[in-house]
């Protein structure tokens, strides 16, 4: 579904600063794949979102999506078949807009809607559906500006507007690290409703150890540019942290003997 083949980025190339990411990077992601990645920072894990969203260009290489050459479209572009939710809750919603807007933004993704915020209030109905199944009030809040609500609020809305459009691949950038716990639980229990309901095909980089074993059928380990661990299936679901430590660990000594 996803494939990245001989991938190459670097950064500051040509100074003393210059840091290679990728080198020759290769990964192949399946249709309905639900990928949780882990690493330490610097690894390539948001760089590697990045590149797939077109936010940043790569130096050499290429990605297919769906068969479609992705190595020189426009970020603007795939933006039709690919969908992000950010860290900062911020990122994914517009805060001078109302939550209305913001959704009749997102449901007219890829949609010709002229010079209107595309507001339709027949939708209004839909919306309000889907809003109801968060439990959190946002159904009876459509005419309150983004930028009021909570960080929890927004996020989730980032969500729903993220996957409204049925996308082909959803990327979650560290999407629940800047909330509190039991807000970032309800949201991780929403991705996976959302990403099993619909079926969406999804790359997750998460730091909680604990999240990146329970959610979804595969597990990326980054190092250095590299994936040093992979585990899928059934080995997966009796993955505990000590036996991921114990993989990278083992990894790391192999790495260093060599």
């Amino acid at each position: 579904m996803l494939q990245i083949r001989n991938l190459n980025k670097t950064f500051n190339k040509g100074t003393i600063n210059e840091k290679v990411v990728f080198n020759s990077f290769s990964l192949d992601v399946k249709e309905e794949d639900f990928i949780t990645i882990i690493g330490s920072n610097g690894s390539g894990k948001s760089t590697l979102l990045n590149i797939i969203s077109g936010l940043l260009k790569e130096d050499d290489g290429y990605l297919r999506l769906n068969n479609k050459n992705m190595a020189k479209m426009p970020e603007y572009k795939r933006t039709k078949s690919i969908s992000r939710v950010f860290q900062d809750p911020s990122m994914g919603t517009s805060p001078s807009m109302t939550i209305l807007e913001n959704l009749s933004m997102a449901y007219n993704k890829g949609k010709k809607f002229g010079l209107s915020m595309g507001v339709n209030k027949k939708n209004i109905k839909y919306f309000k559906e889907i809003l109801s199944q968060l439990s959190l009030g946002l159904e009876d809040q459509l005419n309150t500006k983004v930028g009021l609500l909570s960080g929890g609020q927004r996020q989730a809305l980032s969500l729903i507007m993220a996957t409204m459009s049925q996308p082909d691949l959803l990327l979650l950038d560290e999407h629940t690290a800047a909330l509190d716990p039991k807000t970032s639980k309800t949201i991780l229990d929403l991705t996976k409703n959302i990403v099993k309901k619909k079926k969406i095909t999804t790359l997750m980089i998460t730091h909680n150890l604990n999240q990146a074993i329970e959610v979804g059928n595969r597990l990326l380990m980054f190092h250095q540019g590299k994936v040093i661990v992979d585990i899928a299936g059934e080995e997966k679901k009796s993955l505990t942290i000590d036996k991921l430590m114990d993989y990278f660990q083992q990894i790391q000594l192999n790495m260093c003997r060599g």
